[in-house]
């Protein structure tokens, strides 16, 4: 919130005419705008029951999984799979399926929280080594 406020106020020397008071407004704005990072809380999704909405075959489905601080268990139409958690910080882990049942199965996959919100976290995911990352969104289910 400080940051827009600050951000408006020299919102307002830019329309000043003075030309250097315009450049260090403008300046001001970027460094604020370069140095803003939103907090995350990743500790607090460590653990607990989570849902994901995504589409499939242009349907809408949801994914239910519960995680503790080395298994996640995920269950979707009705079957269950395991995989191991890894966490390399508190906002970064690996998740490896313990019971692969082909070799796309077989690559572990890294998940990168982004943003977190009270009930809910933004992440960024790909296979292991990857460069193309997908993003998807996660909520608490409150039990």
């Amino acid at each position: 919130m400080e940051v827009l406020r600050l951000l408006k106020i020299n919102a307002l020397f830019l329309q000043k005419k003075d030309p250097m008071k315009r450049f260090a407004a403008l300046l001001i704005c970027l460094i604020l705008a370069s140095c803003y990072a939103p907090e995350r809380d990743c500790k607090a999704f460590k653990t607990g029951t989570f849902e994901f909405e995504s589409f499939l075959n242009g349907e809408l489905v949801t994914s239910r999984f519960i995680r503790n601080d080395s298994i996640e268990i995920d269950m979707f139409q009705g079957k269950s799979d395991t995989a191991s958690v890894r966490w390399v910080n508190d906002c970064e882990y690996i998740l490896t399926n313990l019971n692969p049942k082909n070799m796309a199965e077989e690559k572990p996959l890294q998940i990168r929280i982004i943003t977190t919100e009270k009930d809910s976290y933004t992440f960024e995911y790909s296979l292991v080594g990857s460069p193309e990352k997908q993003r998807g969104t996660v909520t608490r289910v409150k039990e």
